[in-house]
Formats: C-alpha cells, sequence, structure tokens
C-alpha cells in the first residue's frame, strides 16, 4: 500500500502523517493551515458557527477527552476508554482518513508521549517504587512498621487522620506523596477495615493541594513562572512580582484549603456520604479479607511477607529515598540556575527557587533507585530474602504499578493532543500544529473568555460611575470554572494554568483598572481582591478539575497506588471534591467579587462544610466509637 508507506514515512520524520501525505493545493496562503478538510464534511456549517471562526476544529476539539471521559465512566476501563478518546483525535486531525489515523494514533500520539524522557523518568520512578514496595512487603518490614503505627492509629479515624497528617508532611511533591503513602499504608488500613476508596481519597485530596499550596515544593516555580509570563504582557508591571502575587494568592485558593480541611472533619465526624459510604460500610463488614483480589493487593504471593522484622526495615530505604529526592532537587536546581546562582551581594539564590529549577523527574528516579538498592541491601546483609526473593518480590511489586504506567502513558497522550505543542514539545505560532493537535483549551478559553473582554467594553461607559460591571464581580468564577473544565477534560492542572493563568492576568488588569474609587495605579491594581482571587482560581480550579477528571495523573497513580480500581476511586471521591468545589464558589469566588474579605469567607467555607457533612453524612453500621 504505497499511501500507507508515505504516511509512515511521513510520521517517522517527526510530523503528523497527513500533513505530507495531503494532494497539493489544499494548502492556504497560510503554509501551515490545511483548509482540504473543512469544506468536504458536513459539520463545516458547525465550524463557521463557532465563536472562533480562526480556530481549525471548534467544539470538535472537545469530543476526544468527553469519549474517553464518558466510556471511562460507562465501561470502568480507562487504558482502554483513552485508547479511544486519542483514536477519535486521530480521526478529526486527519480529516476523517482511517489510514492516517491509525498511523498518527501509533507514530504521533503514542510512541512520542512513550519514549518522553521525562515521561520514562516518572514511569521508571513509578516502577522502581512498586519495586521497592514490594521487597519491603517480602522481608515483613511493613508488618514491623504496621505494629510500629499501631499505637498512633488503632482506630479507623486515628487511621485517617495518620495518613492525613503524613501526607501533609511529604508537601514538597505530589507523586512521592502518592505513591510513597498509597503503598505504604495500603496494610494499615486494611486492617483498620479502612476501604482502598478511603485510601485514595484521602491520599489525592493531600499530594496535589498540599504541593501546590506549600512555599517549598515541585509546584512552586512552574506555578510562579506562569503569573510572570502574564506580566510580562501587562504595560508597566515588573515580572519580579510574581513571587508576591503567588504568596498573596494563597488565602484565595478556597478549594485547595478545603480539600485539605474536608479530610481530617470526615474522621473526626466518622461520617461519609455518597458512593464512599458504601465502601466504607463494605471495607468494614468484609475486613481485610475483601482486598485480596483487588489489583494492587499485598496478598500477593511475591510479596506476602513470611515474618515479621524491625520497622527501620520499611523506614530505612523509605528515608533514603526522600533524601535523595531533596538532594538532588537542591542538586539540580542548582546547577539550572547556573550562572546567575548568586546575586550583586554575593548570596546563592533562595530555597523555592531552587526547588522550582530542578530537575523532579530525575531526582525522583534516583531517589526510588537509591531506596530499592538500600531494602535490597539490608535484606541480604541481614538474610531476610535470598536474591532470587528479592527478584521475585520487585516483579511483584512493578505488577501492582503496571495498570498506572498503562494508563500514565495513554492519559499524557491524549493530553498532549488536546494540547498546542508540536510533537518534540515546541510551542509554535497559532495553530501551527493543527494537523496533529486540537487546540482544545485555547477553543474553550477564548470562547469564555472572549465574552468577559465584549462585556468590558460595552461597560466601559459606566467606568466613572459608582457600580461594578457584573462580568468583573464574576470574573473569579468564571475563570474558577473555565479552570475546572480544561483541567477535567484534558487530565493536566499545569497544561491548565501555563494555557489560563498569562490570558486571565492580561484580561483582568484592564478590568481591575477601570474600576472606579482609589484604584487606578498598577502596583494597586495587581495586589487588588479581585485581582488576587482571579490568580487563585486559576491554580485552584486547576485542582478541582484534576481531583475530579478520570484521566488526571494524580487521579491515576493514587488510584493504583492505593490497591484501589481507578474508576471507583473517581467515582467516591468526585461527590467530597464536587461539595468543596461548589461550596468554594458560592461562599468563595463570587462573594469575594463583591468585596467580602477572605478571612471571613473561609470561616462560612468551614461552617458551611461542616454543615453539608453533619446533614449528609452517616455514620458506618456497627462502627466503634473512635
Amino acid at each position: 500500500m504505497p499511501v500507507a508507506i508515505r504516511y509512515i514515512e511521513a510520521a517517522r520524520s517527526g510530523q503528523s502523517a497527513i500533513a505530507q501525505s495531503r494532494p497539493e493545493g489544499t494548502l492556504s496562503e497560510n503554509p501551515i493551515r490545511w483548509t482540504g478538510f473543512r469544506p468536504d464534511l458536513p459539520h463545516a456549517d458547525f465550524f463557521r458557527a463557532s465563536p472562533l471562526n480562526d480556530h481549525p476544529y471548534g467544539w470538535l476539539s472537545l469530543l476526544p477527552p468527553l469519549v474517553a471521559i464518558v466510556l471511562a465512566m460507562v465501561t470502568k476501563r480507562a487504558a482502554l476508554s483513552l485508547l479511544m478518546g486519542i483514536f477519535c483525535g486521530a480521526l478529526i486531525t486527519t480529516g476523517g482518513d482511517p489510514v492516517a489515523a491509525v498511523v498518527d494514533f501509533c507514530e504521533v500520539h503514542l510512541w512520542p508521549t512513550l519514549a518522553d524522557p521525562g515521561k520514562l523518568r516518572i514511569f521508571s520512578f513509578t516502577l522502581l517504587m512498586g519495586a521497592m514496595i514490594g521487597v519491603i512487603s517480602r522481608s515483613g518490614g511493613m508488618l514491623g512498621l504496621i505494629k510500629l503505627i499501631t499505637p498512633i492509629a488503632k482506630t479507623r479515624r486515628g487511621g485517617q487522620l495518620t495518613t492525613w497528617l503524613l501526607g501533609m508532611v511529604v508537601f514538597f511533591d505530589d507523586y512521592s506523596n502518592t505513591v510513597l503513602l498509597g503503598g505504604t499504608l495500603r496494610p494499615v488500613c486494611d486492617r483498620l477495615k479502612i476501604s482502598r476508596q478511603k485510601l485514595a481519597y484521602i491520599v489525592d485530596s493531600t499530594a496535589a493541594p498540599m504541593a501546590s499550596l506549600a512555599l517549598l515544593s515541585t509546584w512552586i516555580a512552574v506555578e510562579i513562572d506562569y503569573i510572570a509570563e502574564g506580566l510580562g504582557d501587562i504595560e508597566g508591571a515588573k515580572i519580579s512580582r510574581a513571587m508576591e502575587l503567588f504568596i498573596a494568592s494563597v488565602p484565595y485558593r478556597f478549594y485547595a484549603i478545603l480539600a485539605l480541611v474536608m479530610v481530617p472533619m470526615l474522621a473526626l465526624t466518622r461520617r461519609d456520604f455518597g458512593p464512599m459510604l458504601q465502601a466504607e460500610q463494605n471495607a468494614s463488614d468484609a475486613g481485610s479479607d475483601e482486598h485480596a483480589s483487588q489489583v494492587g493487593s499485598i496478598a500477593d504471593p511475591l510479596t506476602e511477607p513470611s515474618s515479621e522484622t524491625s520497622w527501620l526495615v520499611a523506614v530505612v530505604p523509605i528515608a533514603a529515598t526522600l533524601a535523595v529526592v531533596i538532594g538532588l532537587l537542591y542538586a539540580t536546581g542548582i546547577a539550572s540556575l547556573q550562572p546567575a546562582a548568586t546575586d550583586s551581594a554575593g548570596e546563592g539564590p533562595p530555597l523555592r527557587d531552587i526547588l522550582g529549577a530542578a530537575d523532579s523527574s530525575l531526582a525522583l528516579q534516583y531517589g526510588a533507585l537509591t531506596g530499592l538498592a538500600t531494602i535490597t541491601l539490608i535484606c541480604l546483609a541481614r538474610r531476610l530474602l535470598t536474591l532470587q526473593q528479592v527478584r521475585e518480590a520487585s516483579w511483584g511489586g512493578m505488577k501492582i504499578v503496571l495498570p498506572a504506567i498503562v494508563i500514565l502513558w495513554t492519559a499524557s497522550a491524549l493530553s498532549r493532543l488536546t494540547g498546542s505543542k508540536s510533537v518534540d514539545g515546541q510551542a509554535g505560532e497559532q495553530f501551527e500544529f493543527q494537523d496533529h493537535r486540537l487546540y482544545t483549551g485555547q477553543f474553550v478559553a477564548e470562547t469564555i473568555l472572549s465574552g468577559a473582554s465584549v462585556s468590558s467594553a460595552d461597560d466601559s461607559d459606566s467606568v466613572s460611575s459608582d457600580s461594578v460591571p457584573l462580568v468583573v464581580r464574576m470574573l473569579p468564577t468564571i475563570v474558577f470554572l473555565l479552570a475546572a473544565v480544561l483541567s477535567f477534560s484534558t487530565g493536566t492542572s499545569f497544561g491548565t494554568m501555563g494555557l489560563l493563568m498569562p490570558m486571565t492576568l492580561t484580561l483582568t488588569a484592564p478590568l481591575v483598572a477601570a474600576l472606579p474609587g482609589d484604584v487606578g495605579a498598577l502596583p494597586d491594581v495587581l495586589t487588588h481582591p479581585l485581582m488576587l482571587a482571579t490568580i487563585a482560581s486559576v491554580l485552584s480550579g486547576a485542582v478541582f478539575g484534576d481531583h475530579c477528571s478520570p484521566i488526571s495523573d494524580t487521579t491515576i497513580l493514587s488510584s493504583q497506588a492505593c490497591g484501589c480500581d481507578h474508576m471507583e476511586h473517581v467515582l467516591t471521591q468526585m461527590p467530597y471534591a464536587v461539595t468543596a468545589g461548589l461550596i468554594a464558589i458560592l461562599a468563595g469566588t463570587l462573594p469575594v467579587g463583591w468585596g467580602i474579605g477572605w478571612g471571613w469567607l473561609l470561616l462560612v467555607q468551614v461552617i458551611l462544610l461542616a454543615a453539608v457533612v453533619a446533614t449528609l453524612g452517616r455514620r458506618v453500621a456497627g462502627e466503634a466509637n473512635g
């Protein structure tokens, strides 16, 4: 088949298969843009009816993530659903050509994602962590750790609070938080009859929210850099103020704060609602036997402990992993900041900048490798396991996280497909890579935010009056919902932040500057509560959508690390996330637009959250007090 061969050769050159296989005369005046696809399809009028006539796909750009999400919820097969979403997107970008779509599916979307160095390091980290946890379990160290924690976590309440507190401690990286705590505390929660779904929820609800709020984490530099990009587009604004705005926006990140508060509230009241209540009831009735056949069960014969040993056997390799991760984060951060590693006073860069510039995937990979090597040496030196048993336990641990690798791979491929960068990760001009990218985020963002800019122009005559345009008051809520939708659809909170933050800052600054009253000078505009709340809405809304999305990497890692069915984790966590999200809107982003201070709003939010838990929540039948 000469056409198929030409497709494959084109794909191997790093471009979409259809890009080099189009007939002559189908390119518009813009050599990047291909126009032969749209007029021949029945949805051509639908494209032209789109509010963004220049967008190459319009509403169709939403179809692949929607297909993946709906199929995942219906079939509960996340990987297969993601693959179907990717193929749907490949059909769209290739103009409905099935041969080109198959080639793009493999050569443009799946393979480049798998071969990406950053992704390979994350996959390696996940496999090595699984192997380390498997060897720790087989050696009996996990039983020793359980015995150590037992006095602290004697009840279901104590177990949940212990997991939450440990999640707050491991704040510097969401991946480390998820995999370390999920694998380590799974046997503890099984013994206390805490469901795997509840464990996954606690781990997931402390990982990303804590990392996004912490001043020293692998998230902070990314978030600050996105803010700086937006400030660069505002006339007269100083990029150096990005850190100031990041810190000032923390009290306005209502969802992230509520997510962290809701976990101990549920634990202390011993109440649950929705699908989580049924999961907790099942775990209480069935006990630890319920998990024997689940994915990621510690009852795997290859990782089943033969006897109990000291808790140090479990703690030392985990501590070695954390030490190496932190050390490499510092070392790679310093290296990336060279030669400007010192300021004019001869002092080194602040620690937050060092962590922000660090190569987190490299640090995680070698940290996990160090942990695996440490537990292997301990087992061999103390004759806890033979080398063959170490190999078997390592393979048993890797099998636990293999489903997570597949889902992470396919979710990343779908995220790239809906993005705007080339196969090799390069940013281009507007719609430059439309032959293999859908630009979903741009379409959704501009569709909604363009309405805000139009409304602000219409209200320009009322600037001198005492009234504030409704669209300006609603900006924090609009941006929060938009960030949530984008993050939910694409499965990436970082991608959502990077897309929305510059655009949002550029839009919000002139709207706030036009407000009546004392707000006129630019420095006051940047620190205006509406500006800070809008910045916080981007960051917090991205985490909210990420928590609800079945194609999010942290959601996937949480379910797999805790040995919980992925879709069960999504469906049991979603009511809690939506509850916190709704309260964040009704008692947060909406009233802040009318000038109510964040201190009062946080108090009201906690009271409302407690009222919802008390009203909807029920205790597990037969649960003892405490």
